[in-house]
């Protein structure tokens, strides 16, 4: 299939001629060639400006519609979308730490909300922490399946291959969650705790050498990747090489900012490397849960769902805590008495800040989607079989019916009224939930203690934080240590 917004839009961009400084278009039919003037000087500049951006509004507008009639006329391939219609970001966009004023206003007036996508499928976006937990606990009415969105034909992702286990149901699901839980028990995950201790206490050192001069050094580079990525790979009994390459496909696979395409693309790069470690372990297995699954389940688990499995376990075990552990560190330096609670407080003080800054910070934004298995009826709302929906895990650990009082601050002493939705809930909820924990408790006390002037170098104003992800985080956090 063809792809279903990129050749929509460069049909319009064709006729767009480019533009040196100072100049803007009008905004004659573009059956007319577009007509050019000199941009003045002054208050002119912000008329150009809202000029331009009504162009581009109408470009995408046009496109839109466009890929409305694609659709309708074709069908969807996720992995062919090139842009995010804007009714679709809001539970990815943020101001600062915190998601938008939108989304609390959807959780109160509108928490089953209809989400206005040219698909040819309702898509609802729920809010509510009750009406999450009853969607992500259903596996009656509800289905992870997206291989029928993924057809094969964009180029990069196929449902044929989607494998793991964010997007399988049962029976599948069961089983090979079955192979991989008994590793993350805590029981078995004590047994990595001096690994993660020396891991922490090398990358500590890199931190300090790095900044002994004084100059800004980059948290997020030198501590919040390599540690859970270092795990991760012990874990799985995976080679430490092109760390920096899979710290950039880590960012892009959950990034929507050119809509999925791009995300779709690392994910397949990704896959790509883990299809190679299977089959080399397939010959020779490694000591790590790939080839302890290998030993176990021989020729009983294909290629695709060990792949998909360690897939998981992969992304999920590094992007996501490498994400907590730059936004913790930015958390708990606003505010010196929550360093201290880290720096100097008991085990128990520290478990309870860690579960507040996890669902505080709720990195992972939205649930894997649901699909409607038949007509059924959603808290008044009626859903066609195949209707999406969208739990959104940032907005509902933000309600103050479950978080108590004044949900949008951080507040080690809360005390909730039910759990969090940080790892989500249900059969499809976090397998490496006690893993992240375990690597936050180590390391942000051993950070705080080992720097107790660690500032962050920039105003917040001056970071950058992501865009449209489903993994929210930040790529550079410039501290002095």
């Amino acid at each position: 299939m063809p792809s279903l917004i990129t050749d929509a839009v460069l049909e319009y961009e064709d006729d767009i001629v480019p533009l040196t400084p100072g100049e803007v278009t009008d905004t004659e039919p573009r059956t007319g060639a577009p007509s050019r003037c000199a941009l003045p000087t002054g208050r002119t500049r912000v008329a150009g400006r809202r000029a331009a951006r009504a162009v581009r509004a109408r470009a995408q507008a046009w496109g839109g519609r466009l890929l409305a009639r694609r659709i309708s006329r074709k069908g969807i391939d996720l992995a062919s979308l090139t842009f995010i219609p804007e009714p679709a970001k809001v539970p990815l966009q943020r101001t600062g730490l915190d998601p938008v004023p939108a989304l609390a206003q959807l959780r109160a007036t509108d928490p089953v909300h209809r989400v206005e996508l040219p698909f040819d499928f309702a898509v609802y976006l729920v809010t509510d922490t009750e009406l999450v937990r009853s969607v992500l606990a259903n596996r009656d009415d509800y289905s992870n399946d997206i291989r029928h969105l993924l057809p094969g034909t964009g180029g990069t992702t196929s449902g044929a291959d989607i494998g793991g286990l964010g997007f399988t149901d049962a029976p599948l699901h069961t089983r090979l969650r079955k192979i991989v839980t008994p590793e993350f028990t805590m029981r078995r995950l004590a047994r990595l705790e001096p690994m993660i201790e020396a891991i922490v206490e090398s990358r500590l050192d890199e931190l300090a050498a790095a900044g002994a001069d004084g100059s800004p050094v980059d948290l997020a580079k030198v501590l919040s990747f390599p540690v859970p990525f270092q795990t991760i790979c012990a874990l799985l009994g995976l080679e430490l090489s092109d760390r920096d390459a899979f710290a950039r496909l880590g960012v892009q696979r959950f990034d929507i900012t050119s809509g999925a395409a791009a995300a779709f693309g690392a994910v397949s790069a990704q896959r790509e490397f883990l299809f190679d470690a299977v089959a080399r372990q397939r010959k020779e297995p490694g000591p790590g849960l790939i080839g302890q699954i290998i030993r176990d389940e021989g020729e009983l688990i294909s290629d695709v769902d060990l792949a998909g499995l360690a897939d998981g376990v992969f992304t999920g075990g590094y992007e996501t805590t490498a994400g907590m552990i730059s936004l913790s560190t930015l958390v708990l330096l606003r505010d010196p008495a929550h360093a201290e609670l880290v720096r100097t407080g008991t085990r128990r003080d520290v478990d309870r800040v860690v579960e507040e800054l996890l669902r505080y910070l709720s990195v992972v934004q939205m649930a894997f989607p649901r699909f409607a298995r038949h007509d059924l009826d959603l808290a008044g709302t009626p859903l066609k079989a195949g209707d999406v929906v969208l739990a959104s895990l940032s907005g509902a650990n933000r309600d103050p019916r479950s978080a108590g009082a004044a949900p949008e601050a951080f507040d080690p002493t809360r005390v909730p009224t039910s759990g969090h939705l940080a790892f989500g809930h249900g059969a499809h909820r976090c397998i490496g939930a006690e893993l992240a924990r375990m690597e936050l408790r180590i390391l942000l006390p051993a950070l705080l203690r080992r720097f107790p002037d660690l500032a962050v170098a920039v105003p917040q104003s001056e970071l950058r934080f992501r865009e449209l992800s489903f993994v929210y985080g930040l790529d550079h956090l410039p501290v002095t240590v």
